[in-house]
């Protein structure tokens, strides 16, 4: 069994990526990893730490109801989520990533964000990139 991973952030973008990376698990018959993937460090204090957890848990529910395969992880490891996620994927081997975009000012269609284009340029496998 393949794997498909999805970042996640509780964002619209974040919800069309889950969405998707639901959609395409069960028409490949694979695995769903989700990754909630944070720095770290001072600007995540316990509040940032117990959002995150109940948004997860939250995840998780959804997913149980859904009958598919799935992990969920929470990263807070310093690195950054294109990091996590390229990682993650070699690891697991896995045949899909799936990350959400945000609408960007005109200029900022000019690059990606950051997370985005390094997954999309060294990512192992296949990304699909959505939209909210």
């Amino acid at each position: 069994m393949g794997a498909v991973i999805v970042g996640y952030v509780a964002t619209a973008e974040g919800e069309a990526a889950l969405d998707r990376a639901v959609l395409e698990a069960r028409l490949r018959d694979a695995q769903l990893i989700v990754v909630s993937s944070h720095r770290g460090g001072s600007d995540f204090d316990g509040d940032d730490s117990r959002r995150v957890d109940a948004q997860v848990e939250a995840v998780r529910e959804r997913l149980s109801k859904e009958g598919i395969d799935f992990d969920v992880r929470t990263m807070v490891r310093g690195f950054e989520p294109a990091e996590d996620l390229i990682s993650l994927a070699e690891a697991s081997g896995a045949e899909l990533i799936v990350i959400g975009l945000r609408r960007r000012s005109p200029v900022g269609k000019l690059l990606l964000g950051s997370n985005s284009q390094r997954i999309l340029l060294d990512a192992p496998c296949a990304v699909l990139a959505v939209k909210a």
